[in-house]
């Protein structure tokens, strides 16, 4: 098991939420909750801290006490994020969740964390889930420079040069909040 000190959640938090109109899917509540919050509070005792890949409105994440880190290459995505996060990241690990997903189950980090060498990628009921995984953060960042550098900007494509194995996670659905049904059905509001 990777020991708390050695991992920092990193939430990816800096999309545009264009099928939802551009509202910010980290501020989005349920049961009074900010989104980005309740995943941080739900990594708390596994994480040595959190790190947010946000593009707007960073002052409120620091009201929040959270980290937020602006991509330092612009308009490449997911890529973009992973980059950033992997280049402020102090911890030889790094977890990272988008911040849409619903849940998460409290197995998560530890499962990833079985599958050794330099992380791995979470699948679950709906299928793969690539901003769901767990990454030994000096190999990402070689990684992710090269994926940029080559203007390859596919997540996937990067996990699979990092060599990084699918967790299954049978039984289970991370969901996703990226339409206005989404929202309702999980019984999220906006801030």
């Amino acid at each position: 098991m990777i020991a708390r000190g050695e991992v920092m959640l990193g939430i990816l938090a800096g999309g545009r939420a264009s099928r939802l109109g551009g509202r910010d899917k980290a501020w989005l509540q349920r049961d009074g909750v900010a989104q980005v919050v309740r995943i941080a509070r739900r990594f708390d005792g596994e994480c040595g801290g959190v790190l947010v890949s946000a593009n707007r409105d960073l002052p409120r994440y620091i009201a929040h006490g959270l980290a937020p880190i602006e991509d330092r290459v612009a308009d490449i995505g997911p890529l973009g994020g992973l980059e950033a996060l992997a280049s402020a990241c102090a911890t030889p690990w790094l977890l990272t969740v988008s911040v849409d997903i619903v849940d998460a189950n409290d197995c998560l980090l530890r499962t990833l964390a079985t599958a050794g060498g330099n992380g791995a990628m979470a699948e679950d009921d709906d299928g793969l889930q690539p901003l769901v995984a767990l990454y030994r953060v000096a190999p990402l960042r070689d990684a992710a420079a090269a994926a940029i550098a080559t203007r390859n900007f596919s997540v996937q494509a990067m996990q699979a040069r990092l060599s990084l194995p699918r967790v299954r996670f049978d039984g289970l659905r991370f969901g996703n909040l990226n339409t206005p049904e989404d929202l309702r059905l999980a019984g999220y509001v906006d801030d």
